[in-house]
């Protein structure tokens, strides 16, 4: 799952993309209003967390644009203007929680976790398609009862999948949620498709039905 931490101040930014990463988010920052608002024109994220005041611009202003967009990004407010009226605002334009500077970092996890749940699997920890569970915070997958193990890219491959199924996903946007800003630096998408066999070579290894379908010159498509 991919997040996207908007913060000037360059060491919480670097402590935060840390600790979430440690939790098997894969992070991005941006320190700047221009750079974020690029972001998040260019790109979908699970979450955002989202500072108010920033260089070139206000988070209050990047909540207005993510809905001129249409964009259903998570968005968590973590600034310490804490102020009721900064908070109304920001909930009244999107925003689906607010934590105040200072933070401890479990705390802000679990909120991330819960903006995570509630936007994309209805709040729900585990995620179901036919034989296949996935359980979001142990990061593991049974197939048929009987657990298979994963790498974090190719648990984090199948959750994409699952949360776009009956949908062509391209290998553009598969390396982007894979890798973040380095896809636009690479010459080919090798990689996944090599992610995509071994995907499928341990679910069919578990008896599991093979979803994964190749749309050729389009991408991959989840479906029964």
């Amino acid at each position: 799952m991919k997040i996207l931490i908007v913060e000037d101040e360059e060491n919480l930014a670097k402590s935060i993309a840390a600790y979430l990463k440690s939790e098997s988010f894969l992070c991005e920052c941006a320190s700047t209003f221009p750079e974020a608002l690029e972001k998040i024109s260019a790109f979908d994220y699970d979450c955002i967390l989202l500072d108010i005041t920033l260089p070139g611009g206000s988070g209050l202003q990047l909540l207005q644009e993510l809905k001129k967009m249409n964009k259903t990004d998570g968005v968590l407010i973590i600034s310490a203007k804490n102020s009721l009226d900064d908070r109304l605002k920001g909930l009244k334009l999107g925003a689906d929680d607010y934590l105040p500077k200072p933070f401890h970092m479990a705390e802000l996890g679990a909120r991330v976790h819960a903006i995570v749940r509630r936007r994309k699997f209805e709040g729900n920890d585990i995620v179901k398609f036919e034989e296949i569970m996935l359980d979001l915070s142990a990061k593991v997958i049974h197939v048929n009862g009987e657990k298979v193990p994963l790498t974090k890219s190719e648990f984090d491959l199948l959750l994409f999948l699952i949360s776009n199924k009956n949908r062509v996903v391209s290998k553009m946007a598969i390396a982007e949620h894979l890798t973040g800003d380095d896809a636009d630096m690479m010459d080919s998408f090798d990689f996944i498709y090599a992610h995509i066999k071994n995907l499928k070579r341990k679910l069919t290894a578990a008896r599991c039905t093979d979803y994964i379908n190749t749309v050729y010159g389009l991408g991959y498509k989840f479906s029964i």
